[in-house]
């Protein structure tokens, strides 16, 4: 940092704000600021809870202070944030930063729960900051005289980077910065995001432009405690779901001994089981606890986090809800119930409690059967190691791009050639051909190959503007604006009056009149269901814990990898980690009926019990993964006998069941488990016909194929499956080359069966020694396995009684042997 810039009038007056606060501006911050201050855009890589939000805000404000003549009046700063929660903390901490340094600019927040009165205020006069989510962004792009909005813009911060980047949201992003950079070549971008491990890539894709860039990375470091909850007695016969409810009476001290507990799960039924749990536990925590997930009331949410802040609430219990850096001091405890499956998730979640930077970030991890505990002790290997995983960047999300051309046609109108030179100007579209372009235009104007249908006719040229004048298409898009589709979600309202939250229509449509359900920690009974609500009563006693569609996360190949290494070591006389050994039973008793994988041994386990025949492998490359390596070695022993399984799996192998006898042995499993023909199998064992046709769903929904959205109501699931498959059926018969089919089938290969991913476990397997084990009794790494097969189609009761004589079983034979 130059002495000039440390004498500068803005550094000073900030430096002296700082000081009345008995706060110091961190290495990085100043190095920001000075950075700025020199014309550099670029990204600031800090831990949670070092002050990132002022690294960017201050720098523009220190800015204006010392060239206040290059800033005119409207806004001057564009926050965009991936979470609402997210910004009116921002705002919040940005207004109370201003008053007290003296400056009179004005925060504002727009997103989806901002009133229309201050929507229709903004847009007559823009504040000097806006902080606005990606959707409401391209909402104020759809607008005619947008240009007006952004005339004075000076920086655009993007906030929680690593979150938007391997999304279509982060592509929503791109766009909306590409368009906007058209405008103000001046402008500087910054982005603020947590470790990652493509923090390179990162910054070129958020940054493509011929701008001076640099990465701004604190040398400070976060301290994380990590500590598990062991249960009092360890399962051989370890399996999964059970044994998290049964540490309550471990997690309640931990929450009475703490300031405020965040207590995280990975899905909202979890959250709400796990609610009930604990009221049941401890009847005191009545009023002291609450539930935090997109399907609660935004009314409750907006109390949970104010008293969250406040420190009113001993505990909240909450999904990725309340992941991202929002900022509640009084938490200085986390618990994870289960998995995380990543390790950056697993930090970010740890990062939400010791917000301070001096403070230590405190997390619990609570397994949800035993085998979880190997995952601690890959998770505090990771730590030490620094290894985080990447987050890659979608590219050539037509569906995306479709409904960004809509906008700018809806809001002032776009010159063909200019807007493509902007489109291929960023990272996900760079590889747009004009051949490609040419059929986006066609698609919007004429509808394509679908030219006889006149819905898809939307946009006129006019004077070589292409732009929309039909009201209603500029309205229907408006309503339609965004890249997050999930099930079609029915409103709760009681019966009497008042509303509780939101549902999952899949899950509603399961139940009948007077079945009860929870939602938002309450039992609640169905009176009867009205188009899109479902109108409830209080109830009590037992009820169903809602599933939901989203529940599945998959495992992250550099938390597998630690797995393995883990498991692999887990005999070693030298390990002195607890988590280990606390399992030595149990890993003895895999070492003596089976064996215990070392880092290149691949394990295949043939089980027969008086059920049939089990085949057990342990990629350990999450269920995701599994799902589609196991439908791949079904097909292949179906190759050498045509014999139907029924499959199981979790995030550590998969099941093969049959009544007859499996054709696996020493001789065929090379073959079997080989590298070659990889993806012709994959797609001979899968139907990924299907899968697509799944995906060009919320493709169609995205690109405004299928209309969702309509004022006051919204197309049900089914409405919305039975649409877009009758137009897959149109166009793969008669329009195979059409952008969004290839777009289906391309998401089929490298997200829902991560080609890349599949071909890295095969290979790894062919350079592995493959090991076959046979057994007559399960094995612990396998007994969980088969519980997760027999949940689906037994009540709790029954499972329970089924497990028992499992172990029974599996004691006896060990005796005989």
């Amino acid at each position: 940092m130059s002495e000039k810039f440390r004498n500068s009038d803005g550094y000073q007056i900030i430096q002296k704000w700082m000081e009345s606060k008995n706060m110091e501006p961190f290495g990085f911050q100043a190095e920001t600021w000075y950075k700025y201050s020199r014309n550099y855009s670029g990204m600031v890589i800090a831990p949670t809870g070092f002050g990132k939000t002022f690294s960017a805000f201050l720098a523009v404000v220190i800015d204006f202070m010392n060239h206040p003549e290059q800033y005119k009046h409207g806004m001057k700063l564009l926050w965009i944030t991936p979470l609402r929660a997210l910004a009116k903390d921002i705002a919040k901490a940005m207004s109370e930063a201003l008053e007290e340094i003296g400056l009179d600019w004005e925060v504002d927040v727009r997103n989806g729960d901002t009133p229309k009165d201050i929507r229709a205020k903004q847009t007559k006069k823009m504040p000097d900051i806006l902080i606005i989510t990606p959707e409401s962004l391209h909402l104020l792009l759809a607008q005619k005289n947008h240009l007006n909005f952004f005339k004075n813009l000076q920086c655009i911060v993007v906030d929680e980077w690593h979150e938007l980047l391997s999304s279509k949201r982060g592509v929503m992003t791109e766009l909306a910065l590409s368009r906007i950079f058209s405008y103000r070549k001046d402008l500087r971008i910054w982005g603020i995001t947590a470790t990652i491990g493509n923090l390179d890539q990162a910054m070129e894709v958020l940054i493509p432009y011929d701008l001076k860039k640099t990465k701004v990375v604190a040398k400070e470091k976060k301290k994380i405690e990590i500590h598990s909850v062991f249960p009092d007695d360890l399962e051989i016969l370890p399996w999964a779901g059970h044994l998290g409810t049964k540490l309550a009476d471990k997690i309640i001290p931990i929450i009475l001994a703490s300031n405020t507990t965040l207590v995280f799960t990975n899905t909202r039924s979890q959250a709400e089981m796990w609610y009930q749990v604990l009221l049941t536990v401890h009847p005191d925590f009545a009023g002291q606890i609450a539930i935090h997930h997109s399907s609660v009331d935004k009314d409750i949410r907006i109390w949970i986090e104010e008293n969250l802040s406040s420190g009113y609430l001993k505990a909240v219990i909450s999904t990725s809800s309340l992941d991202l850096g929002v900022d509640f001091k009084p938490v200085d405890t986390v618990i994870q119930v289960g998995s995380s499956k990543g390790i950056a998730r697993f930090l970010q979640r740890a990062g939400r409690s010791g917000h301070s930077p001096f403070e230590t970030s405190k997390i619990y991890f609570v397994p949800t059967h035993s085998l979880e505990l190997i995952e601690v002790a890959a998770l505090k290997e990771a730590v030490k190691q620094n290894r985080i995983e990447p987050r890659e960047p979608l590219v050539l999300c037509y569906d995306v791009l479709l409904q960004f051309v809509m906008t700018l046609a809806v809001g002032m109108g776009f010159e063909e050639k200019e807007t493509y030179q902007q489109i291929v100007g960023t990272h996900a579209f760079r590889e747009v051909t004009p051949e490609d372009w040419n059929w986006i235009l066609s698609f919007i104007t004429v509808g394509g190959k679908l030219k006889n249908y006149e819905e898809y006719h939307k946009v006129v040229v006019e004077d070589g503007l292409y732009k929309v004048v039909s009201r209603r298409i500029a309205m229907l898009h408006r309503f339609n604006i965004g890249a997050i589709v999930s099930d079609s979600m029915m409103k709760v309202k009681f019966f009497s009056g008042g509303y509780v939250g939101m549902i999952e229509e899949y899950f509603i449509s399961k139940l009948k009149k007077n079945d009860r359900f929870v939602l938002a920690g309450r039992v609640l009974e169905v009176s009867h269901i009205k188009e899109m609500t479902v109108f409830v009563r209080n109830s009590s006693g037992k009820a169903i814990v809602p599933s939901y569609l989203g529940g599945r996360l998959p495992l992250s190949s550099s938390l597998s990898g630690f797995l393995r290494q883990k498991l692999s070591e887990s005999l070693d006389a030298k390990s002195s980690e607890k988590e280990l050994k606390f399992l030595h039973p149990l890993l003895v008793s895999q070492q003596e009926n089976s064996h215990i994988p070392k880092e290149d041994d691949f394990l295949v386990e043939k089980i027969k019990t008086r059920e049939g025949f089990h085949l057990f492998m342990y990629p350990f490359e999450g269920r995701l993964l599994h799902e589609i390596m196991a439908a791949l070695v079904a097909y292949r022993i179906s190759k050498i006998s045509p014999i139907s399984f029924s499959m199981a799996m979790n995030d550590y192998g998969f099941e093969l069941f049959s009544k007859l006898e499996i054709p696996v042995d020493d001789s065929n499993i090379q073959e079997i488990l080989s590298k070659e023909n990889l993806i012709k199998d994959v797609l001979s064992s899968v139907n990924s016909t299907e899968m697509a046709r799944r995906k060009f769903r919320d493709i169609a929904v995205i690109s405004g194929m299928v209309i969702r959205n309509y004022p006051g109501q919204q197309k049900n699931n089914k409405n919305l499956q039975s649409s877009a498959g009758l137009i897959f059926n149109v166009l793969e018969d008669y329009d195979p080359q059409n952008l969004l089919l290839k777009q289906a089938y391309a998401e089929v290969f490298f997200q829902q069966i991560d080609e890349a991913r599949l071909a890295q476990a095969f290979n790894r397997i062919h350079d592995s020694r493959i090991i076959v084990k046979h057994s007559n009794a399960f094995t612990p790494l396998s007994f969980p396995i088969k519980v997760d097969s027999m949940r689906q189609s037994l009540s709790s009761e029954e499972l329970s009684a089924r497990i028992l004589r499992l172990k029974t079983e599996a004691m006896k034979k060990r005796l005989r042997k």
